[in-house]
């Protein structure tokens, strides 16, 4: 209990935010209990059967799944021999590399769950058919990561991870957000998930209570204006942290000065700056300002926003996508561009320096507007980790203007 104890109450830790202990809202519990309730029903019979659970970043989607997991697997190893969920085989599918660490690291603490339950989605599907079998219940977080064409990189060889997953299980129970498909080779059609919800019985709950992000409505409208290419006025001044820098290593400062006074504070950037995965060091470079992005280390126990030594890096969104931060510093980086006249953004995907991101697909039709998508899908990902505070510097000198005038007009 002690230990159990440590992950409850340590709200400076990131395996607190997902840690089965922590209390639940009405509606979160509301969907917990249709979870528990979907899967007892449906893992008695033999068609495959989904849930889908959807709500925007910070809803506190993946810790309802952490939340429902661990009592399923309670019920699985320990409970009564009449529950339709004892005795069942279960998994919780992970498609991002320092989320797994975090679940893994969570299942030391809790009697009844084991990393081994802990799984990739490749891994997963090839485990099910060498064994030829189905597993029970299988939950996936960040189902919007699951690769929806096949991928040599990621040794998948079917057409969708999906349908795959559906193929090995009685009942799939996937966390799924539109809004933060980085990669083409995991973009849905907005229509593709329905489709697979057609043929088989299923059930969706919207969450929708902001959970991660404490400010007033205005931060929240003020990101999503961003995301759709609008420039607001700045939130009114609160509690919530939200301020505009016109200096990169200014902004590195104040991070890190957070951080010492207030941990979980991490500078972020657009994928626009150079990265290679080859060992190398690559760095980003504005103004008074030149710091390495993160370097990866895949055998690290603790995620990249737990370690002390990360302090000194620039996180990318594949490295937060997931993780809350108190404090957040995004860098806007060359892709997000002003348009003066009409007061808007311009996004320019020339710019972004994701390769992995655009590989081409033939099945995909208005290409470029799904690349800018995805890159505003990006910038919404960054914008909604921080719980206490949000700092912005913006590469473009006519942005960066344009929310440094801003900010003057709100004093």
């Amino acid at each position: 209990m002690q230990q159990a104890s440590r992950v409850q109450h340590d709200h400076n830790q990131a395996v607190f935010k997902l840690s089965p202990f922590k209390k639940l809202s009405e509606q979160q519990k509301k969907l917990k209990q249709s979870i528990e309730a979907f899967c007892r029903v449906h893992v008695q019979t033999s068609d495959p059967a989904l849930f889908v659970i959807q709500g925007d970043a910070g809803t506190g989607k993946s810790v309802v799944l952490s939340s429902v997991f661990n009592t399923i697997q309670s019920a699985s190893r320990s409970g009564a021999a009449d529950d339709p969920l004892a005795h069942t085989e279960n998994y919780l599918i992970v498609n991002h590399a320092e989320m797994i660490k975090l679940y893994k690291e969570i299942a030391e603490e809790l009697p009844h769950v084991r990393k081994k339950d802990f799984i990739r989605p490749t891994s997963f599907i090839n485990l099910m058919h060498k064994r030829g079998a189905r597993a029970d219940i299988v939950f996936v977080d960040e189902a919007h990561l699951l690769l929806s064409k096949s991928d040599r990189y990621n040794r998948f060889n079917q057409d969708n991870q999906l349908e795959e997953i559906l193929k090995c299980s009685r009942v799939v129970v996937i966390v799924f957000d539109e809004k933060q498909v980085l990669k083409f080779k995991s973009y849905w059609n907005p229509m593709a998930v329905k489709r697979f919800m057609d043929g088989i019985p299923s059930e969706t709950f919207h969450l929708t209570d902001q959970f991660r992000v404490r400010a007033a409505a205005d931060v929240s409208e003020w990101i999503n204006a961003f995301i759709h290419k609008h420039v607001l006025p700045l939130p009114h001044k609160q509690a919530f942290d939200f301020r505009i820098f016109d200096d990169a290593g200014e902004l590195f400062q104040v991070i890190k000065a957070r951080n010492s006074r207030d941990h979980l504070s991490r500078l972020l950037a657009t994928y626009d700056y150079p990265y290679a995965l080859d060992g190398k060091d690559y760095f980003i470079d504005e103004p008074n300002f030149h710091v390495r992005w993160d370097r990866s280390k895949p055998t690290e126990k603790q995620a990249w926003a737990e370690r002390a030594d990360t302090i000194d890096e620039v996180g990318s969104v594949y490295t937060i996508q997931g993780f809350d931060l108190n404090y957040a510093g995004v860098i806007l980086g060359p892709t997000v561009t002003y348009d003066e006249p009409n007061d808007q953004l311009v996004i320019r995907p020339e710019n972004y320096q994701d390769g992995a991101a655009f590989v081409k697909r033939d099945d995909l039709a208005h290409v470029d507007a799904i690349k800018e998508q995805i890159i505003l899908n990006a910038i919404n990902v960054l914008m909604t980790r921080g719980v206490y505070g949000l700092y912005l510097y913006a590469s473009d000198p006519k942005l960066r203007r344009r929310l440094m005038a801003l900010q003057e007009k709100r004093r």
